[in-house]
């Protein structure tokens, strides 16, 4: 019989796991197994995970669809494009001139924004910029490629232009912007006139500007969340313009990985070209489940009065905790400072049994503030306002 041979050593990080930072949420273990202590469970605030079900409607064609044997197409099946056309005109401003050809379904969002620097030829001695707080897949979206991730204060950039970067030559370099409005974490909108600045100076410059406007149905204190495609910002032509969208927030559907890209037709095609050949392709009952959600108004309306019911809870709460609320004019995030250092309030936090998400984990900019989501049930959100009131 052969000796047993002795116990394996775990392999290195060797390659790209080794040039990237570890995963942030990794870092609020400890905390989260502090609030887990408390008499009346957690409250877990850290991350926006959807926590009520997809409408039924959804779940309906989701069934009915899965009986799904073959192969789905990348670009999606034309029942799913048509309605991603309509949806896009109807909800994101999207000209007449967007067809068929302008629009692809994702494997989630995420995955879009992380491999959409690969997707596009970027690589060494590219710069991709991101707000100067971020959701931190855009940065390593330029790193996965060998690009340099810029953060950039983008209200300031369509008001300065070049002089609102760190250095004004950098602009020779960026190669694609992302914008994110509301924004993820502070829930800051950019207006009309703010977009079209930037998109102006994007375009003098052949820059890709890609807009992630996942939480574009959540306004709260502001009229309404411009896109990148309405023609008051694009001036009527899609060239050079990518809307990133998804339907997690506002349908639910998170775990369905259920998102879309819509723009410039060249550069849908370069994506749809790239896909292919890798083989992502959104599944086809998820694509029929999508096609059924992008339809319906009426659910994500109502989900929002939902979020609207747990939003009017959670902020007076802060605000007689001691915080101060900054943005948060739409999306899922209350973004709050205690006038301390983040990971002050998420460790005080936890000790009443609440976990929330220090604003370091979105740029350096952040580390005054938490961020607080609103995707918990309605007898969580109320557990978390009665403990913040008494703090």
């Amino acid at each position: 019989m052969a000796a047993t041979s002795g116990p394996r050593s775990t392999p290195s990080r060797t390659g790209l796991a080794a040039r990237l930072p570890a995963f942030p949420w990794d870092s609020l273990l400890p905390a989260k197994q502090r609030a887990a202590t408390h008499p009346d469970g957690i409250v877990a605030l850290s991350v926006g995970t959807p926590v009520d079900p997809p409408p039924a409607s959804v779940q309906a064609a989701l069934a009915a669809a899965a009986d799904s044997p073959g192969y789905p197409t990348t670009n999606g099946t034309p029942a799913l494009r048509e309605a991603l056309v309509d949806f896009v005109r109807r909800h994101r401003g999207g000209p007449e001139s967007l067809g068929l050809e302008s629009v692809l379904p994702t494997v989630g969002s995420k995955e879009l924004v992380a491999h959409l620097p690969f997707q596009l030829g970027l690589g060494s001695g590219d710069a991709v910029a991101f707000p100067h707080i971020a959701y931190p897949t855009y940065d390593m979206g330029a790193r996965f490629v060998g690009a340099g991730p810029l953060s950039v204060d983008m209200a300031q950039l369509a008001a300065q232009g070049d002089a609102a970067l760190p250095d004004p030559s950098d602009a020779q370099r960026i190669r694609l912007l992302w914008l994110n409005s509301p924004s993820n974490p502070t829930g800051e909108v950019l207006d009309v006139a703010q977009m079209a600045a930037v998109v102006s100076w994007a375009r003098e410059r052949g820059i890709v500007v890609a807009s992630d406007e996942c939480y574009a149905l959540l306004p709260w204190t502001v009229d309404e969340v411009p896109s990148v495609l309405d023609p008051r910002v694009s001036g009527g032509s899609l060239e050079g313009l990518l809307c990133v969208y998804s339907l997690s927030k506002q349908s639910n559907l998170a775990g369905y990985r259920a998102a879309f890209v819509a723009g410039d037709p060249a550069l849908v095609g370069e994506l749809v070209a790239v896909r292919k050949q890798a083989g992502m392709m959104l599944p086809g009952p998820v694509q029929a489940a999508m096609t059924a959600a992008l339809g319906d108004d009426e659910a994500p309306a109502a989900q929002r009065e939902v979020y609207r019911a747990r939003r009017a809870l959670l902020e007076p709460a802060l605000r007689a905790a001691g915080g101060s609320i900054h943005g948060s004019q739409a999306g899922l995030y209350l973004w709050t400072t205690f006038g301390e250092e983040a990971m002050t309030s998420v460790e005080r936090l936890a000790d009443s049994g609440i976990l929330v998400a220090p604003g370091m984990f979105y740029g350096g900019s952040g580390g005054g503030f938490v961020r607080v989501a609103l995707t918990a049930t309605d007898e969580r959100i109320d557990a978390a306002a009665r403990r913040l009131e008494r703090l």
